[in-house]
């Protein structure tokens, strides 16, 4: 549980390429967001560099409009595990798969991230693969009825002998890729079942298995969201994030809305465990597939969001195309007590919501309180808290 715990002992800052590339990042792209974050926001604690879904797909981004060309077909060794494509990762040709990309990020001083869905590919089952060190096939450990409700590639796995070979040859890979944290799909919450929508819980615990015996540490991220609140106990034993919205976009009534499930998972935060309000969309968005535009959000709603990730204590997620972040964004995003509180404080707690206003109080470490108000109508108001001493938190 300890080590558990020192993958991500403050909430993980960093980049991730979805908002703004969807499942069509290239190599070039990651590399770009990995030199800018290196000369511009590591300083402030921006470390992470994560290559989003379907890195492994040779085609996306061919077909307009198209997030996921429906069973695609994927770049897979001959053990059924993804390999990047080398079409948009030229490092990875000869099997080197991650490993030369990651080592050029590591030499930034940053941090490397990858993406999975939950399961095996069902390319990978078709062709009866085998799963590495074991005499079962691919077919044996797939099972057809746990699929993804928006992506064809994967089957999930069954619990039994095999399965968690496999996973186990998943994270071993990973591990001599150089990876450092590992964002993994359709399993927090399988929203094709909503009369279940913890049934991959299973698959949960073999992954963090194979983390653990893969010899390398790795912050585990888990998604989508909501995730399912009585399982909070099972995500802390076993993850370091977790989503607790579906994908979050630009839209004011989203970031209203994220108040209430902050107040829901307030008493989960803690060493080691974060509870994710996902990506923060800022600055140019949406490049992939024609959707190419600047946030939505105002600076004021982009202000409001930057403060209740930060005192609620997420995970802190860059969307945005880093390259062209405006000065207002990058003032933002470096703001030190802004991040302070984020990585510092404690024991945060909503105090009071209703319609028209919020506010949220926390404790940093050296004895100071932090209080944050929040005007959550549409008019210019007055937000103030006169409280006593005792609704402090300690």
């Amino acid at each position: 549980m300890n080590d558990k715990k020192m993958a991500a002992p403050t909430p993980p800052m960093g980049w991730n390429s979805w908002d703004c590339y969807m499942s069509a990042v290239t190599e070039e792209q990651i590399l770009g967001n990995a030199r800018y974050m290196a000369d511009h926001l590591k300083r402030f604690g921006w470390e992470y560099i994560v290559c989003d879904i379907q890195w492994y797909e040779p085609l996306a981004g061919t077909v307009p409009g198209c997030e996921y060309i429906p069973f695609a077909q994927l770049s897979m060794d001959s053990y059924g595990r993804l390999m990047p494509a080398v079409n948009r990762f030229p490092s990875a040709a000869g099997g080197k798969g991650f490993a030369l990309l990651a080592d050029q990020v590591h030499a930034m001083g940053l941090k490397f991230g990858i993406h999975i869905m939950r399961g095996i590919p069902r390319q990978a089952a078709h062709a009866r693969c085998p799963v590495l060190g074991t005499e079962v096939t691919a077919d044996r450990i797939a099972n057809p009825f746990s699929i993804c409700k928006w992506n064809s590639d994967m089957y999930g796995l069954l619990d039994v002998p095999g399965a968690q070979e496999y996973y186990k040859s998943l994270f071993n890979l990973y591990a001599d890729w150089g990876v450092d944290y590992v964002k993994v799909d359709d399993i927090a919450n399988t929203n094709l079942y909503p009369s279940n929508p913890y049934s991959a819980g299973r698959e949960i615990e073999m992954i963090r298995h194979a983390i653990d015996q893969c010899g390398r540490s790795m912050v585990l991220s888990l998604s989508p969201g909501p995730a399912v609140i009585e399982k909070a106990w099972h995500l802390r034993e076993n993850a370091q994030m977790w989503r607790i919205t579906d994908d979050f976009w630009d839209d004011w009534k989203a970031l209203k809305a994220m108040f209430e499930r902050c107040e829901v998972w307030q008493s989960h935060v803690g060493k080691g465990c974060w509870p994710d309000c996902d990506m923060l969309p800022l600055g140019r968005i949406g490049i992939a597939f024609g959707k190419d535009r600047r946030t939505r959000l105002t600076p004021d709603e982009q202000q409001t969001m930057v403060t209740l990730w930060s005192i609620f204590r997420s995970p802190l997620m860059l969307g945005g195309e880093l390259r062209d972040t405006d000065q207002a964004t990058l003032a933002l995003i470096t703001n030190p007590e802004v991040i302070r509180i984020n990585q510092h404080a404690h024991s945060a707690r909503q105090i009071r919501r209703d319609d028209r206003e919020a506010v949220w109080m926390s404790n940093d470490p050296d004895g100071g309180r932090y209080l944050a108000l929040f005007n959550l109508s549409d008019e210019e108001r007055v937000v103030s808290a006169d409280l006593p001493l005792g609704t402090w938190p300690r």
